[in-house]
């Protein structure tokens, strides 16, 4: 629920519970200006205290931002399947502070998709390094006398590690995304948490 229809909202339930401003802001432990504030539309309430009025009131103000955050989760947790790391930094920066679902979420898409991203680089480097070196590899295992038939099963397998990471991202992606509608832990492999 968005301003004004909240401010609209909790000047309601309070006058039907028989709350002045102050003894509900004495309940939330908010200054009474806060909830003059929130009853005009002037400010959106922080996360704590839309929680707070909530309990105190008997309302779920978080009702319609719940399939609103569906979404949102879902979109982030598919954005695994191409590590750009944009989307889920934008969603989770714009979103962060109205749900600690996509709080907490959207802080392990991000430590996956930075973990990946930099192993994807590292594999992008060994692959470079190792398709700048194929004449001398060829050329030592043709001194060695050794088969042709290694030397085109290192170039077939060089770029394995690369395709292994794609296909994690997309299984992670559409497995966390099928969890997060279904309310199941998120779980993300290989994970380093840069962000807790």
């Amino acid at each position: 629920m968005n301003q004004p229809d909240l401010g609209h909202k909790v000047a309601e339930l309070r006058q039907q519970k028989g709350l002045t401003q102050e003894q509900l802001a004495e309940k939330c432990e908010v200054n009474p200006r806060t909830i003059q504030r929130i009853e005009s539309g002037e400010v959106d309430p922080r996360s704590y205290t839309l929680q707070c009025l909530s309990r105190e009131l008997d309302f779920d103000f978080f009702r319609d931002d719940r399939k609103n955050d569906s979404l949102w989760l879902v979109v982030m947790h598919l954005s695994c399947i191409i590590p750009l790391l944009i989307v889920p930094l934008l969603v989770w920066s714009w979103k962060k502070s109205q749900s600690s679902k996509i709080n907490q979420q959207g802080r392990l898409v991000l430590n996956f998709q930075i973990t990946m991203i930099l192993l994807l680089f590292a594999g992008g480097f060994l692959l470079t390094f190792l398709t700048a070196g194929l004449p001398f590899i060829g050329k030592a295992i043709d001194d060695a006398g050794m088969n042709m038939g290694l030397f085109e099963i290192i170039i077939i397998c060089a770029p394995m590690p690369m395709a292994l990471i794609g296909l994690l991202c997309a299984y992670s992606g559409i497995a966390n995304a099928i969890r997060s509608l279904a309310d199941k832990p998120i779980h993300y492999p290989l994970s380093i948490p840069f962000l807790k």
